[in-house]
């Protein structure tokens, strides 16, 4: 009587590295031009599943405290309860649900986006993983760039001012990019 062994998959666990990830986003202020900024600080887990991306598992999250956009005074405001209200929020998460091979090399990663305290579900187009390499510490890392659309009102993030010309100063339309480097656990 002979057994077949069923294959077991390999899932390798890997931290962002901070100091080599960013979270940026870009949104249009005055109707006019984007303004962008960034979350200094970045953390969370890939359980990356090389046989089958599509098993892979990924949490980040971003201190709300980080935020900066080259203007002291515009920081403040976005720190405050008008915006992010970082004292009661002081996390922006993700979580996925679920991940899909759109092409080689490009994955969509849907899952749980919490922002203000409000968690909606958003997909992710990703680029990556890249192949792993090895530093020159003997650490192996790899990484990836993750972009996707939202409408900061869905957040509950509905702060604006009317402009005189007409329009709005903050737009409602905000892209987020994530370039993450992931250092094998």
């Amino acid at each position: 009587m002979s057994t077949l062994a069923t294959p077991r998959t390999a899932v390798s666990t890997w931290n962002i590295d901070p100091v080599h990830s960013v979270a940026e986003f870009k949104v249009k202020h005055m109707m006019i031009s984007h303004v962008k900024g960034q979350f200094t600080v970045v953390k969370g887990v890939l359980a990356l599943d090389e046989a089958d991306l599509t098993n892979s598992r990924i949490e980040a999250s971003v201190d709300a405290a980080s935020i900066h956009t080259r203007d002291e005074q515009r920081d403040a405001h976005l720190k405050s309860a008008d915006f992010f209200d970082v004292e009661k929020f002081p996390t922006l998460s993700f979580k996925s649900t679920k991940v899909t091979r759109v092409a080689d090399g490009e994955l969509a990663v849907a899952g749980d986006l919490t922002i203000h305290g409000v968690t909606r579900n958003v997909v992710f187009s990703v680029e990556g993983p890249t192949a792993p390499g090895k530093d020159p510490w003997g650490n192996t890392r790899i990484g990836l760039s993750a972009t996707t659309k939202i409408n900061r009102k869905d957040f509950g993030l509905t702060w604006n001012s009317p402009l005189e010309t007409g329009g709005i100063l903050v737009g409602d339309e905000v892209t987020l990019t994530l370039d993450v480097q992931f250092i094998k656990a």
